[in-house]
């Protein structure tokens, strides 16, 4: 039996030259890490929105100041959502809060206060390219 290893290359592009990202005026970002390491896929809807907001709303210390009543209004949330919003982030070490001023933190090294989520997508890739490889190969030769 022949197997052949064809790795998939993507060749990207510019698809709008005149429209790449930069940062000019406040300072906002979302680091490649909370994609790639389970972050995203670790929160719920309403803890996503708030972070989100929070990013957006932060200066370059991560610092920013809005009431409950603020955010609640601008993200369509009930306290209740908010509250529990923002105690799920503050345990996933996300965020801080003193009461009054949130800190959106650097991305800790794991996860924690939450199990691993099922879909991954940093695992490693190596390991997973040969079971694409081998699916892609037993449906080419299979009679």
């Amino acid at each position: 039996m022949l197997f052949l290893y064809l790795p998939i290359m993507i060749k990207k592009k510019v698809l709008v030259p005149n429209r790449i990202r930069r940062i000019e005026g406040g300072f906002s970002f979302i680091p490649h890490r909370f994609l790639t390491d389970g972050f995203l896929s670790s929160l719920h809807q309403h803890e996503i929105l708030l972070y989100f907001f929070l990013i957006l709303a932060s200066d370059r210390y991560g610092l920013s100041f809005y009431s409950y009543d603020a955010v609640c209004s601008m993200l369509g949330l009930s306290v209740d959502e908010y509250i529990e919003a923002r105690d799920g982030l503050i345990k996933k070490d996300l965020i801080a809060f003193d009461g009054t001023l949130f800190q959106v933190l650097d991305l800790p090294a794991k996860l924690t206060g939450v199990e691993p989520p099922e879909f991954m997508p940093s695992l490693d890739r190596q390991r997973n390219s040969g079971d694409i490889t081998n699916l892609i190969q037993q449906s080419l030769w299979e009679e």
